[in-house]
């Protein structure tokens, strides 16, 4: 702007000397008299110095009056304490309890499969069975053969406790009856070996082995089934938090793949903390959501850690820090009619982060001002102008 004025005044100086002034100095160059050339730059160069003088007099005296001019622009926030939820952020997988896959007992053919895959099954129900190599036979052998065992320990018995035959008698017939029982039992819990039932009611989420198969116990997979009425997510939290991670705190849980955000709680906290990366083991309950939330979906997981019902909430960005490492922030005074206050520098201490807010536990309260846009250009105790 000054650069202006002079250039202006210059100018004016300059028309000032009339055209004659003009003509002369034209004269003067078509002369070409040398001493008259640099005389009339002697002459005009005094007249800049004098212009130059009355800019800086009419500059202080402007600056003297016009004290707003000079003042620092800046806006402020008024702060006010608000509700503060504070979230621990971390990473889950989807899981169940009740998701397993199902192994035979005995080896043989997989003679028949019962179910589709997705179909919805009790608990007990019969899935699947397995050749019994004639098992079957023998039981109905072993069973008549436990009821001739019977009706001749009730006779024996009867006799003897009328004081009739030998106890030599009465015994074995005891024997043998107790004997063909337990082969009746034997054989039974054999053929309950055959079949394949399923553990929990859900539904059958694939038929891994085909029927006809020859299976073998604990290497043949045959079925998988699963239940997604009670699922849970997994997560490590860092020891550091376990004083505040209990049992019944609030969670909200994020499905990037569903686009979807559902509230649940702490449904149970690990007692056994890692070793190798300092952590503990928390459980959170999640509903299957008719079916859309499935086991080993991933999940964003936000534990709420802590929470303050009257929080001083302010800006990370407005927060300047000093040689000594203090952080510090602006406030203002009250301001007059023309917006003018006084800014204070105060030192402050933070509390815990959420986004683009802190929190302010010492050195602002309630009601105050604080500059948040030109707080760099401030100095503790200038004078500025609020625009807001």
């Amino acid at each position: 702007m000054k650069k202006i004025l002079y250039i202006v005044t210059i100018s004016l100086l300059i028309l000032s000397c009339g055209k004659d002034n003009a003509k002369s100095i034209e004269k003067i160059i078509e002369e070409g008299n040398l001493q008259a050339l640099r005389s009339k730059r002697t002459e005009i160069i005094a007249q800049q110095h004098e212009a130059t003088n009355k800019l800086k007099q009419l500059d202080e005296a402007i600056a003297a009056l016009d004290s707003v001019k000079k003042l620092p622009l800046v806006t402020s926030i008024t702060v006010r304490d608000t509700l503060f939820n504070h979230y621990l952020e971390l990473q889950g997988n989807v899981e169940t309890k009740k998701n397993i896959v199902l192994y035979p007992e005995m080896s043989g053919i997989l003679t028949r499969i019962y179910v589709a895959q997705g179909q919805k099954v009790t608990k007990g129900q019969l899935l699947a069975r397995i050749d019994d190599g004639g098992l079957s036979q023998q039981l109905s052998q072993v069973e008549v053969q436990a009821q001739l065992a019977k009706t001749t320990f009730d006779r024996q018995k009867r006799l003897w406790e009328q004081k009739i035959g030998s106890e030599i008698q009465f015994l074995e017939a005891k024997t043998n009856f107790e004997t063909q029982q337990n082969v009746v039992s034997q054989i039974k819990r054999q053929l309950a070996k055959t079949t394949i039932n399923a553990p929990f009611s859900g539904v059958i989420d694939d038929i891994i082995t085909e029927q006809g198969s020859v299976v073998s116990p604990g290497q043949t997979p045959v079925i998988r089934i699963v239940n997604l009425d009670d699922m849970y997510i997994e997560t490590e939290v860092p020891e550091r938090y376990i004083s505040s991670i209990t049992v019944g705190k609030d969670v909200e849980v994020f499905f990037p793949v569903l686009n979807k955000t559902i509230t649940t709680k702490i449904r149970q906290v690990g007692n056994y903390i890692n070793p190798n990366n300092r952590s503990f083991m928390v459980e959170v309950g999640v509903p299957s959501n008719g079916g859309t939330i499935k086991p080993n979906l991933t999940a964003k997981v936000k534990i709420n850690d802590y929470t303050n019902q009257k929080a001083i909430l302010i800006p990370q960005s407005i927060i300047s820090e000093n040689a000594e490492g203090d952080q510090y922030v602006y406030i203002t005074s009250d301001k007059n009619a023309e917006n003018i206050a006084e800014a204070r520098r105060v030192i402050i201490k933070t509390g815990k982060t959420q986004g683009d807010l802190i929190e302010i536990t010492e050195g602002i309260q309630n009601g105050h001002a604080v500059i948040s846009e030109g707080a760099r250009s401030v100095k503790d105790g200038q004078k500025v102008k609020i625009l807001n």
